[in-house]
């Protein structure tokens, strides 16, 4: 059996997949197409709200150097992800990289964890924009009845229509074409880019130098029950983190990691990009690097215009502005967010579509889902029933609790991904890699090391429920995967069987 668990998919037959007819995705994305999309991933409330948190209990005015360090972090893993995108340029990401590398039960695992990050990534997304806009429709005078609002803290039973209304939408976007999701999109994240340089320069006329000292805090003044620290290293090792001085730099780094959650979403996009082995090092990298950069000004202009001491946890970046005397920013902030977040929505949205396609062609779901629609080349079939599912979702659970699975699914895929690359140089040494991860091995070790320290940084309980998720995802790929993938039909040499 260990033969048929770990046996793997040839990439030049992944490549030859892509051209049946009826399976194949339309390409038409550019490098800036793919840049866009990482950057309407990235930015979305992490940015607004991760900047105060971190600031007021972990690292002060030193949480730029926390986003650096984060960024660094997920640039690691971003260099693996370009050589095997530029390599293996077919839709599923970390599952397609598994299944090239690994073997088909690591990729099974691996896309059965993404569904369910991108899953319920949207889902919470959604009703985070749904929050949004029912507060900017209080501040106009126009409520929501309970019954259609959100359900965080009401003890009023309902249905979430907003959050509901726009996964349906943009499923709708997505069945008609990348392109015109890829425009779309180019709009809200210049908007929501423009809202963010707007917070930067007009915060930065507002900065006082005492604000800095300072710069990395020595005693940090958490609120009782606010503290950070992790149940599970406290359990593994018998200590927690310091959240203060440079180790807070540290835990604050593993805090804000998750506002760069997405641009692994990009991966999923290879097989619909002109070029790939040009462009999507290019869109991983570029994006990466423009979301650093703007996280770390922001933090340094909001620490500059409060007391990180002072700041809101909440919504430090528009709180801080009405301290200096400045209260229209912090409707501008809101918009701003609510904008950004119907792109994260749908790009994570497509990333999951692109997945559970991938996963449908090579068998291990029904390959009823991997047929594309016939004018708009866009894998409809999975998107519409994923949508609907995600939208009752969003529409009737309160997900707070259920986020942290978000993390640690991208995390998982981020190691294994770096493994992939070191196994596939191994194993595969001839193929061309239009893009090589530089200083290989270290830079994939680095990467695995670095994404599980982040990961055991996070609360027993979300350790608990992706183990339950596993265990189901194993239980479907015994009774079904593992005896319907196409290798197991041996029909891994026949690029033109249809349906």
């Amino acid at each position: 059996m260990s033969s048929t668990l770990f046996r793997t998919k040839k990439v030049e037959q992944s490549i030859l997949d892509t051209e049946e007819p009826e399976h194949a995705l339309k390409k038409s994305l550019s490098a800036l197409d793919l840049t866009v999309f990482g950057v309407g991933v990235i930015i979305g409330t992490g940015i607004f709200v991760l900047t105060g948190t971190v600031a007021k209990n972990n690292a002060g005015p030193a949480t730029a150097l926390a986003f650096v360090a984060a960024g660094v972090a997920c640039a690691l893993a971003a260099l693996c992800y370009a050589e095997f995108a530029s390599t293996v340029p077919v839709a599923g990401s970390a599952y397609t990289f598994s299944y090239a590398s690994l073997g088909e039960l690591p990729a099974w695992i691996i896309g059965w964890d993404l569904v369910l990050e991108f899953a319920l990534g949207t889902a919470v997304v959604a009703v985070g924009w749904s929050g949004y806009i029912q507060s900017l429709m209080d501040n106009a005078g126009w409520a929501m009845p309970a019954a259609l609002g959100s359900r965080e803290g009401s003890d009023v039973f309902g249905f979430d229509i907003l959050a509901a209304a726009l996964v349906l939408v943009l499923t709708g976007i997505l069945v008609l074409g990348m392109k015109l999701s890829a425009r779309i999109t180019s709009i809200v994240v210049a908007i929501k880019v423009t809202v963010v340089l707007v917070v930067i320069i007009a915060g930065a006329f507002l900065i006082k130098g005492e604000n800095y000292d300072p710069f990395i805090p020595k005693e940090q003044p958490v609120e009782a029950g606010a503290s950070l620290d992790s149940p599970l290293i406290q359990l593994m090792f018998g200590w927690a983190p310091s959240n203060f001085g440079v180790m807070g730099i540290f835990t604050a780094a593993s805090v804000v990691f998750f506002a760069f959650i997405g641009f692994d979403v990009v991966a999923t996009a290879a097989e619909e990009t002109r070029n790939p082995q040009r462009d999507m090092p290019r869109g991983i990298l570029g994006s990466l690097f423009i979301c650093t950069a703007l996280y770390v000004a922001v933090s340094i202009v909001v620490t500059g215009m409060q007391h990180y001491s002072r700041l809101s946890v909440d919504a430090p970046l528009a709180d801080a502005f009405k301290a200096t005397g400045h209260p229209w920013y912090a409707g501008f902030i809101s918009f701003g967010a609510a904008v950004g977040l119907t792109t994260v929505c749908m790009i994570l949205l497509l990333g999951q579509t692109r997945v559970f396609f991938a996963m449908s062609r090579d068998g291990l779901l029904p390959r009823f889902f991997s047929r594309v629609h016939p004018r708009f080349k866009t894998p409809h079939r999975p998107t519409i029933l994923l949508g609907v599912v995600i939208a009752v979702l969003a529409g009737f659970t309160p997900l707070t609790e259920l986020a942290a699975l978000v993390n640690i699914g991208t995390l998982f895929a981020f190691v294994v991904v770096a493994i992939g690359v070191l196994v596939l140089r191994r194993t595969r040494p001839d193929l061309h890699r239009a893009f090589r991860t530089p200083w290989v091995p270290v830079i994939p070790i680095l990467s695995v090391c670095a994404s599980l320290w982040l990961m055991i940084n996070l609360p027993a309980e979300t350790w608990v429920r992706f183990g339950i998720w596993m265990a189901a995802g194993f239980i479907v790929y015994f009774l079904y995967g593992r005896t319907h993938s196409r290798l197991a039909k041996g029909k891994e040499t026949t690029p033109q069987q249809t349906l």
